[in-house]
């Protein structure tokens, strides 16, 4: 049938085409842009991970394993590229010859574009066709080596960039991080006012998380060197460290503190865009957070005891810090599911709480 070869053609031609938009989009486009192929390749690859940590007992015996998914996730998708150009154009070789539904046929199409694409020259090219054909996925196999090479360096990059922050962190948060230890730190080393320079810091860390972990999705993924380390609850540190500065400290309002916090919330907001989880894009205050009063009272007890200076309403400053929370709540919670953060006070710490009713707001 003449019109089977036009269809083996134009699939293999798909197949070629469906790769390279896949590179693109993951490589080389400056911009968040989901892809069906790389997307069904990265939930495939957790669902194996998945069931390899499925009857791990700790968190560090999981961390282990959790820590190969990024870089694993990354380096495997070359091999799923190529493969898919090979067979691709395996098919439009098939075309040019005998067109013969023998194993040897296949074999010999098989040969060539192998050859051709690894650039190894052992397979015979014979007619201006198979030419064409040979020097395109010569192209291509070259193309896809040069992306990867210099995708690599880039992501590492991003990367180092991250760590330091959060390895930083440690010093002023404690490990795990939290918003207490924060705030105490600077308020006996540095003075509650040097918080300034912390959220101008943060903020651009938020900006540059925003880019990089939707340009490059698999960062998301990727584990700090340290297994109680995260970027996700580093985030969230820092966000509950703004917002109790703004509602319960008792200094004069930090603009700056408000920009942090912006910054973090539109960039999980974004990174949660991506990987299709749902969200509430302008929270109302009306909505449950997973912050008990008793929790918030706890923390503001302990800042009072280590000498911060506390706003005496605290009715009104629950209400204040509910205001921020609900903001970023969701989307935090939601990435230290996805990433498997390591437990921290009030951002990884909330698997299994019930949400808690928004307070009664005053007029």
């Amino acid at each position: 049938m003449d019109w089977i070869p036009v269809l083996v053609f134009i699939g293999g031609l798909c197949l070629v085409l469906e790769s390279l938009i896949s590179v693109i989009k993951a490589i080389v486009l400056p911009r968040s842009a989901p892809d069906m192929l790389t997307g069904i390749f990265f939930v495939s690859l957790r669902h194996v991970f998945n069931f390899l940590i499925e009857r791990k007992k700790t968190y560090a015996q999981k961390d282990k394993i959790m820590a190969y998914y990024g870089p694993l996730s990354v380096l495997l998708m070359l091999p799923i590229w190529v493969t898919l150009v090979l067979l691709g154009f395996t098919g439009m070789f098939w075309t040019t010859g005998p067109k013969t539904w023998n194993w040897d046929a296949w074999y010999q199409s098989f040969r060539i574009s192998g050859s051709s694409l690894f650039t190894l020259g052992f397979g015979p090219l014979d007619g201006f066709t198979d030419v064409l054909l040979g020097f395109l996925e010569a192209g291509v196999g070259l193309l896809l080596i040069a992306l990867m090479i210099s995708y690599l360096p880039s992501m590492y990059a991003a990367f180092s960039r991250r760590e330091t922050a959060v390895t930083q962190l440690e010093v002023r948060a404690g490990s795990p991080p939290s918003p207490f230890e924060m705030l105490r730190c600077y308020n006996r080393l540095h003075g509650l006012s040097a918080l300034t320079e912390q959220w101008q810091l943060w903020e651009t860390w938020f900006a540059d998380v925003e880019e990089s972990h939707t340009s490059y999705p698999a960062l998301v993924f990727f584990r700090s060197p340290q297994p109680e380390h995260s970027w996700v609850t580093a985030a969230g540190t820092v966000l509950d460290s703004a917002a109790l500065t703004l509602s319960v400290i008792d200094i004069p309002r930090n603009p700056q503190a408000f920009l942090c916090i912006r910054a973090g919330v539109l960039a999980l907001q974004r990174i949660c865009d991506f990987f299709n989880v749902p969200y509430n894009l302008s929270p109302s205050n009306d909505e449950p957070i997973s912050i008990r009063r008793e929790e918030f009272d706890e923390l503001v007890q302990q800042l009072a005891e280590d000498n911060l200076p506390v706003k005496p309403d605290l009715d009104q400053a629950w209400i204040d810090y509910y205001g921020w929370r609900v903001k970023y709540d969701r989307v935090l919670l939601a990435l230290a599911v996805l990433t498997m953060a390591p437990k921290a006070l009030w951002s990884s710490d909330r698997e299994g709480l019930a949400y808690v009713s928004p307070p009664v707001f005053r007029d």
